[in-house]
């Protein structure tokens, strides 16, 4: 059978969830405030994934070239970055246009009645 984990538990949480997470949110409200696409959002998940990748190699003795635990990076950091990227859109769409828009959620937005 092949590693399930390469690092322990607590570093893939602080690395690839707090930091690397933390840098997707921030890119993809970047993006949304900029009114670009949620697609350029996930795209510039590929160089940050490689630096998640860097980090846990260099910090924590992680493998630095698996294709595995790079697509494991890939996927949380397009999730939080689409996440961040929704929340700022949504918040955009009802702010700027509140006559026409309420907020149906964090992450939606419906056509006022």
């Amino acid at each position: 059978m092949g590693v399930i984990w390469e690092v322990s538990l607590g570093e893939f949480v602080f690395v690839t969830l707090i930091l690397g997470g933390g840098a997707a949110w921030l890119a993809g409200r970047g993006v949304a405030l900029s009114w670009d696409s949620m697609s350029k959002a996930a795209v510039w998940m590929l160089p940050l994934a490689a630096v998640v990748r860097f980090i846990h190699y260099a910090l924590f003795s992680g493998n630095l070239l698996t294709l595995h635990f790079f697509i494991v990076d890939l996927v949380v950091l397009i999730a939080m970055a689409v996440a961040g990227w929704r929340v700022t859109r949504t918040s955009q769409m009802t702010r700027q246009y509140d006559w026409l828009y309420d907020r149906a959620g964090p992450f939606s937005w419906r056509p006022k009645s």
